[in-house]
């Protein structure tokens, strides 16, 4: 049986859109958290630090699908370049006034215009769609990307801090800065793989925000982005009341080894279930495996239990990004990817914050809570809205219907 990730990387420009891609990609991990190593050594005030990732992370989640709308409009290369661009001066700027202790406000201005930074991940996956449409290939493709999501939070957060630290508190941001500037620009000059503009017709007007798929599980994901944030925050809580802090990263560590080993598992796989159904499979895996974290009062226990939690991490961002691919009009592929990725981001940010609030009032083993009613909301968002998500493909006729408004 041939190696279905040696086939897709057969296709003429594949392998370069993808390092690149990958490169490009890293300072979505790496930005936020460099932000806080950065600032709360050069200020010292860790109030301050979140202040200015949170400005940067939640503005970059509200900007972004407005540029991927752009870059459906106009393409890729005439909208990257220039955000881009502004981007990586804000970072410029961002770094300079933290070394050169510059008034506070150019830390949030900075912050606000390097939010400017396109989604990456979207446009990758748009390059992918060009090449494998209505193939299965596709899924496999789909797998690939979620799994270089998954290593680029695993390594790029960890690398950022490690940088900061060892050397001088810019250097993760610098790193970051300049994985965006070359990645970005390799990314770009591949033109050959260069998803062409879709002629706007009826079904295709307004953003995708408006399709009734999009809503759906851009709501679900947000949820689910709340549980793996959830988590993150708990195990941190947990393992120092245990005394064992050190033991937080590890056990992190594995619970992204779980979800990036299914989700190569299942990219190999050509499975025939309607991807709605493999949707609602995968989230209501993630909701009932929340349940062994209420009783994991161990090390060992934790990291197991952690584990198992995050098998269907991978699983459930394939399906949801490729009922996307089919339930969107072409020529508004990229912001309906990236409002899905936006919905992981704003629950990630939601969660962090919920467990947080929850584990000072009432404990660390209880912060995991928090995941357990994420992960039930999201699964009935999904049951409710599986008739919409069975629609068929997304031709004009079929977006005409669907794009309409919710009440």
């Amino acid at each position: 049986m041939p190696n279905p990730y040696r086939e897709i990387f057969k296709a003429r420009g594949a392998k370069g859109f993808a390092a690149a891609g990958f490169v490009a990609r890293m300072p979505m991990a790496m930005a936020p958290i460099g932000i806080v190593a950065m600032l709360s050594q050069t200020h010292g005030e860790y109030w301050l630090a979140g202040a200015v990732s949170a400005t940067y992370a939640l503005a970059n989640a509200f900007v972004a699908p407005q540029i991927s709308r752009l870059v459906d409009r106009l393409g890729q290369a005439r909208i990257v370049v220039p955000t881009t661009v502004i981007s990586v001066l804000a970072f410029v700027v961002l770094v300079a006034a933290a070394n050169q202790d510059w008034p506070i406000w150019t830390l949030f201005v900075s912050a606000l215009l390097a939010a400017a930074m396109p989604s990456i991940p979207a446009m990758v996956r748009a390059r992918w769609t060009e090449l494998f449409r209505d193939r299965p290939e596709m899924n496999t493709a789909f797998a690939f990307e979620s799994a270089a999501d998954e290593l680029v939070y695993i390594a790029g957060a960890s690398l950022s801090v490690g940088l900061s630290v060892a050397l001088f508190p810019e250097a993760g941001m610098l790193a970051s800065t300049l994985f965006l500037a070359f990645g970005s620009t390799a990314f770009i000059l591949q033109r050959s793989t260069e998803p062409r503009v879709r002629p706007v017709d009826q079904g295709s007007r307004g953003s995708a925000i408006r399709l009734r798929p999009v809503q759906i599980i851009t709501l679900a994901l947000i949820f689910i982005g709340a549980t793996f944030a959830t988590t993150e925050v708990s195990t941190v809580a947990i393992t120092k009341e245990l005394g064992q802090p050190g033991a937080a990263s590890l056990v992190i560590g594995v619970y992204a080894l779980g979800s990036f080993v299914v989700g190569i598992i299942i990219g190999a796989l050509n499975l025939k279930t309607p991807l709605q159904i493999q949707l609602a499979i995968a989230i209501a895996i993630i909701a009932l495996t929340t349940l062994p974290l209420l009783v994991a009062d161990t090390v060992p226990l934790l990291a197991l239990a952690v584990f198992v939690s995050g098998v269907a991490i991978s699983p459930t961002f394939i399906t949801a990004f490729g009922l996307i691919e089919r339930r969107v009009p072409e020529a508004m592929l990229t912001e309906g990817v990236t409002w899905v990725m936006t919905g992981i981001g704003i629950g990630m940010a939601l969660g962090s914050f919920a467990a947080g609030w929850v584990v000072d009032a009432f404990g660390a083993q209880s912060g995991f809570l928090v995941s357990v009613a994420a992960g039930a909301i999201a699964l009935v968002i999904v049951l409710l809205g599986m008739r919409s998500l069975a629609t068929a493909d997304c031709d004009t006729s079929a977006c005409d219907a669907a794009a309409v408004p919710a009440e």
